[in-house]
């Protein structure tokens, strides 16, 4: 088959890569859209040490299983079931936990790739590839939720006007709370102001450590400093950035302000893909551009512009 693939050097087309051959308990899934997201821009630096077929955002056709002929999407961890994580109900920190794309599985930017069928998730026949490619980023922002006790109404920071900044103030403001986001980017930030969100370059900004809740999606190696500028005493910042970048920011303000940092992931892609259906996350403004899998080198070159929000490949 045909895939892309990350050799540890470079991003390019094996016309011949291997054919997925299922395990017992695993899928064959034919991928019909596929997104480029931030990991795997940084996988390319270095990240994770990653190499093989990469990709893990993804709408197909399974192959076999209980939801044969249909169209899926799937959870991102594939676990053991039997270590410690698992056995505490915590099986997205599974010891032994491979992810396609990410470590250790081959991931979604090929014609086929497998996963464990209990992994995946039926898509209703109303919500389109274009829609449910989003569904595991939709399902890193509704992840908040379950981290966080939001104060009805309150305002929430959203630092970052990407690819997860964006989903992450649509699935506040769904949860009938004020996000504003914070972002470089002009076209970016008057996608969200068509969407009625606050929005307000980086540049105008006046952190004043009066926030109670920050959201950092900046993807960058600084956003947790700058987070720390916005989030008041006794608040909580929830980090959503990897990078492959290791340096640190000064956490003393941390210490000295008692904020609480949570580490933020993966989500319920259940009910990500509920909030689609029901028509309350508007991803099509996103789309910034969509390839052919022969072109996912260049597919990586555009989704690298500052400009850029949501590239598609389509095997």
């Amino acid at each position: 088959m045909k895939a892309c693939v990350f050799d540890g050097k470079a991003v390019r087309i094996d016309p011949d890569y291997p054919d997925p051959n299922p395990a017992a308990g695993e899928v064959a899934v034919h991928v019909r859209l596929a997104g480029v997201c931030r990991t795997d821009l940084e996988i390319v630096k270095g990240y994770m040490h990653f190499t093989g077929v990469l990709g893990h955002e993804f709408v197909g056709t399974a192959l076999g299983g209980k939801h044969e002929d249909r169209r899926v999407v799937g959870e991102i961890n594939c676990v053991c079931g039997r270590c410690d994580m698992c056995h505490a109900g915590l099986p997205t920190h599974c010891r032994n936990r491979t992810v396609p794309g990410i470590q250790g599985r081959d991931g979604a930017f090929a014609e086929r790739l497998l996963l464990p069928e209990a992994n995946l998730r039926a898509v209703p026949d109303g919500v389109s590839d274009e829609q449910a490619v989003f569904a595991e980023p939709l399902a890193a922002a509704i992840q908040i939720g379950r981290q966080v006790d939001f104060e009805p109404g309150e305002e929430v920071v959203v630092l970052g006007d990407g690819r997860l900044g964006q989903l992450v103030a649509q699935v506040l403001r769904a949860w009938n709370l004020r996000p504003r986001v914070i972002g470089k980017s002009p076209a970016k930030l008057a996608i969200l102001e068509r969407l009625g969100i606050a929005a307000i370059h980086c540049k105008e900004a006046r952190p004043g450590h009066d926030t109670r809740i920050v959201v950092e999606c900046t993807g960058m190696p600084d956003g947790l400093a700058m987070a720390l500028e916005f989030v008041r005493p006794r608040g909580a910042i929830v980090l959503k950035s990897t990078v492959a970048d290791t340096a640190g920011p000064n956490l003393a303000p941390a210490v000295v302000n008692e904020v609480t940092i949570i580490g933020s992931r993966c989500g319920p892609m259940d009910e990500a893909v509920a909030m689609l259906a029901r028509g309350e996350i508007q991803v099509e403004p996103l789309i910034t551009a969509t390839f052919p899998l022969d072109e996912s080198p260049q597919a990586f070159e555009a989704a690298a512009r500052p400009d850029a929000i949501k590239v598609l490949l389509r095997p």
